[in-house]
């Protein structure tokens, strides 16, 4: 049986009823790299993101603060004080981000919240609704979210860990193989992104896309649930596999 899944993007068609907003970063994070020895190219990632990793009990989580480029070595070094606590098999690109959120917040928020194509934040009552309905890979992560309002809402972050691929039928034919040095991928999204059909995970079913993590996806089994419950604050546009 194929699976069917979804792209998950914001609904904006709720605006103004529902009008929440936050102004949030992660506590921590991987430096971004400064001139990879393999490639040359200063950068950092987007959408690679463990709420769940607690950084706090690190002797040097001080070092781990700031948003900055580093040197490879300086980069390498880090990454490995991180990788024992992420999860296993995590790639950690320059840029991975840790921790709760950390910020303010205001406004009416629907059972879902995103920011850009980074964040997908749920209320915990509708988490729960979700899990009861037998949704699989759940993991709701605390927020240090800070509002104004009385009686806020508990907002949860979802920790959507990167599986699967974009289908080698997107990438273009001159598209030059991942960064043996940095693992830096030079690809851009296309318009109509197909999954590789043979790497999608069976054991959840809400994850990034692996080699494109802002691209955020539900199964049949999370829209289905998702639409049943009548949960509001994202859409549902499916993607073809291959």
């Amino acid at each position: 049986m194929t699976l069917r899944v979804f792209e998950l993007s914001q609904d904006s068609a709720m605006w103004p009823r529902i009008n929440g907003s936050f102004n949030a970063a992660h506590k921590w994070g991987l430096p971004g790299l400064a001139g990879c020895p393999g490639c040359g190219v200063t950068w950092a990632s987007s959408g690679h993101q463990y709420p769940a990793v607690d950084l706090s009990n690190l002797p040097a989580q001080c070092e781990f603060l700031k948003a900055r480029p580093e040197p490879f070595e300086e980069f390498a070094r880090l990454r490995e004080l991180v990788r024992p606590l992420a999860p296993p098999g995590a790639l950690l690109p320059p840029g991975t981000l840790f921790g709760p959120l950390v910020g303010t917040a205001s406004g009416r928020f629907a059972d879902f919240e995103t920011q850009g194509s980074m964040l997908l934040v749920v209320r915990r009552e509708a988490l729960e609704r979700l899990q009861v309905e037998g949704v699989r890979g759940l993991v709701g992560c605390k927020t240090e979210l800070r509002f104004r309002q009385k009686d806020p809402p508990e907002l949860l972050e979802l920790q959507l860990e990167p599986r699967g691929h974009l289908h080698p039928d997107c990438y273009p034919p001159e598209l030059p193989p991942p960064c043996d040095t940095c693992g830096r991928f030079k690809l851009t999204l296309p318009d109509d992104p197909i999954l590789d059909a043979a790497t999608l995970p069976t054991d959840r079913d809400v994850f990034r896309v692996g080699n494109f993590a802002t691209v955020m996806v539900g199964t049949e089994r999370f829209k289905d649930a998702v639409q049943r419950l009548g949960l509001e604050g994202i859409t549902f546009r499916e993607l073809p596999t291959r």
